[in-house]
């Protein structure tokens, strides 16, 4: 059967000349038609090659019986479509044909051929009873012509055929940049230090990358960049400030393209203030001003340190940091000393090499100072007793000691007695009485039901007298 299906292809384009011939007043569909007599067209030079076929004119008599052939032989399918490429296959589907042909259909034949080829290769031995079929292990970068023709045991029927050449290449993926996250915002290095940036990305087939700084190619003597199937590596071994700046990594793959943006700045540390002055001395104070360095590093300041020093010792001493104005007032000066002061700027890498100190001398003097005293009225804190916390009403259970609590104000010191119904307790050591900042306490050890009672605690000066009551009751456990 495969050498019948092998030989049967060069065999069948002279019944697919006759067929096509035989179709035109077959009165078919003219979609249908239209594809026929563009396949048509498309094979007539191939069995034309061999110049003997020339003789074959004697088979125009045979047009006097096109219907046994146009009847036994099936149309061409329909709906001949491309359904999927890739870099190594290629997919291609249809639907029956209109007309099977009166002996019935025995399959399908795929057929390709490269462009600039004369010769139609079958994708199969012999007829296959599928609808979609998919032509594996192509060569990359090949394009190919495909057909399919309806077969039945009179022979095929003509093809339908792609009207464009399948081109075969990897799939196109939409390239993407992924920009890391410490990337997404501005990226700080200090004069000196290195930059790598590797930004990773994705697209087929393989992109190309560029890079470009403000605008601008880049600079091959300063930067370096290594790009890869999968990254691309921007590299430069001791940053400037000059390196500072926006770059814009551009990933192109086929016509399609993705950008992403890196802004880089290098910093440095900032010079000191331009100038300070001392404006003014008065008490205890000194009032100082200065201005802004020129340079501030390449970044915006973080502030000023303010140091003081006194003449005696020379030590320095901070007074403010990261302080934004560039005016302040330093207080708090030791009468007797002399100062001296100095500024720093800072930003992010740090305080200035060097400040900036006042050239004159702020010498806090000793002023003339005459007391004037004035004379003191001595107050009379006395006053008679009066409870701020009453005793409580209390509960408890024999045999387990127990306190009761209240708190008097008064002077001079009262004098504290505690009763039991109205009848004194002291010197009872059943009880111990304590007084203590106001706080007067009668702690009842193992009180017993005859401890029950209404208990008053009187406070007593000379200025007068108070009392407060509170009843406690003791009650007996209960007996099962």
């Amino acid at each position: 059967m495969m050498e019948k299906t092998t030989s049967e292809d060069p065999a069948c384009r002279p019944e697919e000349a006759a067929s096509e011939s035989a179709k035109v007043p077959a009165a078919e569909p003219p979609g249908e038609v239209a594809v026929s007599e563009s396949t048509g067209e498309e094979q007539v030079p191939k069995p034309q090659a061999p110049a003997p076929q020339a003789p074959a004119a004697p088979a125009a008599p045979a047009t006097t019986k096109p219907a046994p052939p146009s009847e036994d032989v099936p149309s061409a399918p329909l709906l001949l479509t491309l359904e999927d490429v890739s870099n190594s296959s290629v997919t291609v589907s249809w639907e029956p044909p209109e007309r099977l042909g009166r002996l019935g259909l025995q399959g399908y034949v795929l057929e390709l051929c490269r462009e600039g080829a004369s010769e139609w290769v079958p994708v199969s031995a012999r007829p296959m009873m599928v609808t979609q079929q998919t032509v594996r292990n192509l060569a990359l970068g090949d394009k190919l012509l495909l057909r399919v023709s309806a077969v039945s045991s009179a022979g095929a029927g003509p093809p339908a055929m792609l009207d464009q050449p399948v081109h075969i290449r990897e799939n196109i993926e939409a390239p993407k940049i992924r920009v890391p996250r410490h990337l997404r915002q501005t990226y700080i290095r200090q004069v000196g230090e290195t930059v790598n940036l590797q930004i990773p990305f994705q697209g087929k087939p393989k992109p190309q990358a560029t890079w470009t700084h403000n605008g601008h190619a880049l600079d091959s003597q300063r930067v370096s960049v290594r790009t890869g199937d999968q990254d691309s590596i921007l590299f430069i071994r001791s940053a400037q400030r000059s390196d500072s700046g926006r770059y814009e990594l551009t990933v192109h793959v086929e016509g399609l393209e993705a950008k992403a943006a890196i802004d880089i700045l290098v910093i440095e540390k900032p010079g000191p203030p331009s100038s300070i002055r001392l404006l003014d001395v008065w008490g205890c104070n000194a009032a100082l001003q200065w201005t802004p360095p020129q340079d501030t590093g390449n970044t915006e300041l973080l502030g000023y340190t303010v140091q003081k020093a006194d003449k005696k010792t020379g030590q320095w001493f901070t007074v403010l940091e990261r302080y934004h104005p560039t005016t302040c007032t330093i207080s708090d000066l030791i009468i007797g000393n002399s100062y001296s002061f100095r500024v720093f700027s800072e930003n992010l890498c740090g305080l200035s090499a060097s400040a900036t100190i006042t050239k004159e001398l702020a010498h806090i003097q000793k002023a003339d100072i005459a007391a004037k005293p004035k004379g003191f009225i001595e107050r009379d804190f006395s006053e008679a007793p009066s409870f701020t916390q009453p005793l409580a009403d209390h509960t408890s259970t024999p045999g387990y000691s127990t306190q009761l609590f209240c708190s008097v104000r008064a002077s001079p010191k009262p004098k504290i007695i505690w009763m039991k119904n109205k009848m004194e307790i002291q010197g009872n050591p059943k009880y111990r009485a304590l007084s203590e900042q106001g706080v007067c306490t009668l702690e009842i050890r193992k009180p017993s039901p005859f401890d029950s009672g209404v208990y008053t605690c009187k406070a007593i000066n000379v200025l007068g007298e108070a009392s407060v009551d509170c009843r406690l009751e003791v009650k007996a456990s209960a007996t099962h």
